[in-house]
C-alpha cells in the first residue's frame, strides 16, 4: 500500500472519523423499544408508530452475521472547490468490528472495533499508534451505527430523536442528536435502505456534509482468517 501524503492522511482521518468509526455495529441485542406513552395523543401515536417501524428495520438489518459491500463517499465542504469523492469496500462483522478500505483517489485502510480505530499497514497488520485522530462525535457516531446495525435500539434512542417512514422493505430514517455534546458536531443523520443500509447522509454543524452510498451488499457468516486476525488483534 502506497505511503500517504499528509493531505491524504487528513482525508483518511476525516473518513474514518465520520463514517467508519461505527465499529459498524455489532452485538445482536434484542430490540429494546421504549414503552409507549401513557397519554395517547397525535404526537405520541406518531412516536409509537415510528418506534415500531424502527424496531422492524433494525430486525431486518440484524439478520446477517456480517456484510461485504462497496461504497462511494461524497464529502462537500466550503473549504473544498468541489466535492471529494472516495471509493472503496467494507467488511463488517457484527461480533467484532469493521474494515474499511479506500481504493481511490488514494489507497488506505482502517480497522474499527470496540477498542477504537487503527490504520492498516502495507503488510496487512495494524499500525501501532496510528489512528484517525479522533474528531469530536466519533464515539457517538460509532454507537449509533452499532445500535442500528446491531439491533440495540436503547443505545440509539439515548443519543438521537428518531423519525422513520416507509415500510420495513423500503424505509427512510432521520436522526437528530438529543445530547448537547453530539449536537455540537452533528446536525442530523439520514439513512435509507431495505434489507440493508443503502445510503447514509450526515450534516455536520460546521456546514460540511457527508454522503455514503453502499452497493453490492452481500451477507456473510464469518470473515476470512486474515480479516479475523486483523479485527481481533490488540
Amino acid at each position: 500500500m502506497a505511503a500517504l501524503s499528509a493531505k491524504s492522511r487528513g482525508r483518511a482521518a476525516s473518513f474514518i472519523a465520520l463514517v467508519a468509526v461505527p465499529g459498524v455495529a455489532m452485538a445482536l441485542v434484542a430490540p429494546a423499544v421504549p414503552a409507549a406513552p401513557s397519554v395517547p395523543s397525535s404526537a405520541s401515536r406518531s412516536a409509537t408508530a415510528d418506534a415500531s417501524l424502527v424496531a422492524q428495520i433494525a430486525a431486518r438489518l440484524a439478520r446477517a452475521n456480517g456484510i461485504r459491500a462497496q461504497f462511494v463517499q461524497t464529502q462537500t465542504s466550503a473549504a473544498l472547490r468541489q466535492p471529494l469523492v472516495s471509493r472503496g469496500s467494507l467488511v463488517f462483522v457484527r461480533a467484532s468490528g469493521a474494515i474499511w478500505r479506500i481504493d481511490a483517489p488514494y489507497r488506505t485502510a482502517w480497522v474499527v472495533t470496540d477498542t477504537g480505530e487503527a490504520a492498516v499497514g502495507p503488510d496487512g497488520r495494524r499500525v501501532p499508534g496510528a489512528s484517525s485522530g479522533g474528531a469530536r462525535g466519533v464515539a457517538e457516531v460509532s454507537r449509533m451505527m452499532r445500535a442500528m446495525l446491531g439491533g440495540d435500539l436503547s443505545a440509539l434512542y439515548s443519543q438521537f430523536t428518531v423519525r422513520a417512514e416507509g415500510t420495513p422493505a423500503r424505509w427512510h430514517m432521520t436522526l437528530v442528536p438529543n445530547q448537547p455534546q453530539l449536537a455540537q458536531s452533528i446536525v442530523s443523520m439520514e439513512m435509507d435502505g431495505g434489507d440493508a443500509l443503502t445510503t447514509l447522509r450526515i450534516a455536520l454543524a460546521r456546514g460540511d456534509t457527508l454522503r455514503i452510498d453502499f452497493s453490492n451488499v452481500v451477507p456473510i457468516d464469518a470473515p476470512t482468517p486474515a480479516e479475523r486476525a486483523l479485527l481481533e488483534s490488540p
